[in-house]
C-alpha cells in the first residue's frame, strides 16, 4: 500500500497551509457560496432583529448615572471583568480540537502558526466580550455629554481590557511569571470591588463620571496602546506554550463539546472530579470512629475541607446580594438570589450522594441503608447553604440594602431575626441539592413541545428543574417575606421551618423507599 502524498512541513507559515488544505480536501466537504451566503443572511437577520432594542438601550444611557448606584455598579462591572479571567484561565485559554491536538501539535510544524487559528478565535471572543464590558461601563458611568463618542470610548476600554486580559491569560499559559501576574489582576479586580462597595471611591467615581472628553479619549487611546501590546506579546508566545498544557486543555474542551452536543450537563461534573483526581495519590486513613452512615459521609467533609480556594470563593460570593440590593434589584428577586446562592452553596457539598446513585454497589458494599447513608449526607449541604445564607443576609443587613426590606434587616422591625431564615431554609435547599446530584441524565426520548417561539424539548428542561423545583417548594415562605408585614415575620419564620424540615424529610424517606 503506497503512502499518500503530504505536502512538504516546514516551520513557517506556508508549512501550515498546505497541511490544513490536505486535511480538508479529506474531511468535510468544502465551504460553498451557498454556505456563506446562508451565514450572511442570518447575521443580517441576527442585527435587524438586535438593532433596534440595543439602540433604545443605548440611547437610555444618556444623561449623567445615579451616585447612589455607581459603587455597585463599578463592582459589578470588575466581578465581570474578574469572572472573565477565571473562564480563560480555566478553559486554557490556547487549545485545540483533538485531532489538531494529536497530530499536528507534536508535528515538526511551527506551533506558533498551528495555533495561529485558536489565537484569532480567541481575539474574536474577547473582543465581543469587551463591547459587552464597554456598554456596561458607560451604564455605571452614565454620558452627561456627547453621547456617541464616550460609547465609543467606553467601548474602546471595555475591548481593551479584555483583549488585554485575554493575552494575559495567554502568557500565563505559556510562562509561570506571567501565571503571577495574571493572578495579581484577578486579585486586584475583586480588591476594587469590595472598595467600590464600601463607597471609599465614591469621590473618584463621580469625577470619572464628570470627565471631560478630552480625558476619556486619551485614557481609552491608553488602554488600546497597552492592550495591543499585550496582544503582541501573547502572539510571540505562542509557540513557547508547553505542549502538555496544551493537550490537558484540548481535552478539557474536547470533554465540555461532547457534553453539550449530547445536551447531558451532568457530564461535566465527572470530567471535573476525574481531572482533580487523575494526579492525586490517595493515602490509606483509619475509618472514622463515628456512627457508620457519618463515617460515610465524612468523606465530603473531608473532600471540602481540602480545597480551601473553594471555600474561600464561595465565602466572598455571599456578598453578591449586598452588590444586587445597591444596585437596586427588587427585594422579592433579591431574596430570590440570596436562596439561589444557597442552594449553589449547598451543590458543592453533594458528590458523595452523586457518587452513591452513579454506583450503587460500592454503597452497599459499605452495609449502609440508603436513607441513613442519605440522611447523613444531608449534613453538609445543610451546614453550607444555612451559612451563606447567614452570610449574604449579614452583608445585605451592613451594606444598607434596598428599601424597606434593608431596613427591616438592619432595625428593630423583625425583632433582629431575620438572619434566622437562613439556617431555617437550609433544609429545604440541602433536599433540592441532593436531588439535582442523584437525578439520571437527560432523557432525549421524552416528546418535544411546539410554541410559537420554537421547538423545546422536554428533556433538558425536565432535567434543569429537577432539584430546583423540591427547594422553590421548601422556600416559599421565605420567598414571600419581602411581602408580609413586620409583625407576621414570625409566623413566616415558623412557616419556614415546618416547610425546610418536612421536604427534606419527606425527600430522604421517598429516595429510600425507591432504593
Amino acid at each position: 500500500m503506497t503512502r499518500p502524498h503530504m505536502p512538504p512541513t516546514s516551520g513557517s507559515a506556508a508549512g501550515v497551509r498546505p497541511v490544513r488544505a490536505y486535511l480538508r480536501s479529506r474531511g468535510h466537504a468544502p465551504v460553498s457560496l451557498t454556505d456563506r451566503y446562508v451565514t450572511m443572511v442570518q447575521l443580517a437577520v441576527l442585527a435587524a432583529v438586535a438593532g433596534q432594542p440595543v439602540a433604545t438601550m443605548i440611547g437610555d444611557l444618556a444623561g449623567p448615572a445615579d451616585p447612589a448606584r455607581t459603587g455597585a455598579g463599578v463592582a459589578l462591572v470588575a466581578l465581570a471583568m474578574t469572572a472573565f479571567l477565571v473562564a480563560a484561565r480555566a478553559a486554557g485559554p490556547v487549545l485545540l480540537p483533538a485531532p489538531d491536538a494529536a497530530w499536528l501539535l507534536l508535528s515538526p510544524l511551527n506551533r506558533g502558526h498551528v495555533l495561529g487559528r485558536t489565537a484569532r478565535a480567541l481575539l474574536v471572543v474577547a473582543v465581543v466580550a469587551g463591547l459587552v464590558l464597554g456598554l456596561g461601563v458607560l451604564a455605571v458611568l452614565g454620558a452627561p455629554d456627547q453621547l456617541m463618542w464616550r460609547l465609543l470610548a467606553a467601548l474602546a476600554l471595555g475591548v481593551s481590557a479584555t483583549v488585554g486580559g485575554m493575552a494575559l491569560a495567554v502568557l500565563g499559559q505559556a510562562s509561570q511569571s506571567w501565571q503571577v501576574w495574571l493572578t495579581v489582576a484577578i486579585a486586584g479586580l475583586v480588591v476594587l470591588a469590595v472598595v467600590a462597595m464600601s463607597g471609599h471611591l465614591r469621590s473618584a467615581m463621580a469625577v470619572a463620571a464628570a470627565a471631560p472628553l478630552s480625558v476619556v479619549a486619551t485614557v481609552a487611546a491608553g488602554g488600546v496602546v497597552l492592550s495591543a501590546l499585550l496582544a503582541r506579546q501573547a502572539w510571540a508566545a505562542l509557540g513557547r506554550i508547553p505542549a502538555r498544557t496544551l493537550v490537558s486543555a484540548s481535552t478539557r474542551a474536547g470533554h465540555v463539546s461532547n457534553a453539550a452536543t449530547t445536551l447531558d450537563p451532568g457530564a461535566l461534573t465527572w470530567i471535573a472530579e476525574d481531572n482533580h483526581w487523575r494526579a492525586r495519590k490517595l493515602a490509606s486513613r483509619r475509618w472514622p470512629s463515628m456512627p457508620a452512615p457519618f463515617a460515610l459521609a465524612w468523606h465530603d467533609w473531608l473532600r471540602l475541607a481540602r480545597r480551601p480556594r473553594r471555600l474561600a470563593a464561595m465565602a466572598a460570593a455571599a456578598a453578591l446580594p449586598a452588590v444586587l440590593a445597591q444596585a437596586g434589584l427588587a427585594p422579592t428577586a433579591l431574596w430570590a438570589a440570596v436562596l439561589a446562592g444557597g442552594l449553589a452553596a449547598a451543590c458543592t457539598g453533594v458528590s458523595g450522594a452523586r457518587r452513591d446513585n452513579d454506583n450503587p454497589v460500592m454503597a452497599r458494599l459499605m452495609g449502609v441503608a440508603r436513607r441513613p447513608a442519605l440522611a447523613a449526607r444531608a449534613v453538609l449541604p445543610m451546614v453550607l447553604s444555612g451559612s451563606w445564607t447567614i452570610l449574604a443576609l449579614a452583608g445585605l443587613a451592613l451594606a444598607g440594602g434596598s428599601g424597606t426590606q434593608a431596613a427591616a434587616l438592619a432595625g428593630p422591625a423583625a425583632g433582629g431575626v431575620w438572619w434566622l431564615l437562613g439556617p431555617l431554609a437550609a433544609p429545604a435547599l440541602a433536599a433540592g441539592a441532593l436531588r439535582m446530584a442523584r437525578r439520571s441524565p437527560v432523557d432525549h426520548s421524552m416528546p418535544v413541545l411546539d410554541t410559537p417561539g420554537g421547538a423545546i424539548p422536554t428533556g433538558p428542561l425536565i432535567w434543569a428543574v429537577t432539584g430546583a423545583d423540591l427547594a422553590l417548594a421548601g422556600c416559599l415562605p421565605a420567598l414571600s417575606a419581602p411581602l408580609v408585614p413586620p409583625g407576621a415575620f414570625g409566623a413566616v419564620l415558623a412557616a419556614q421551618g415546618v416547610a425546610g424540615v418536612l421536604v427534606l424529610l419527606g425527600y430522604v424517606l421517598r429516595a429510600g423507599r425507591a432504593g
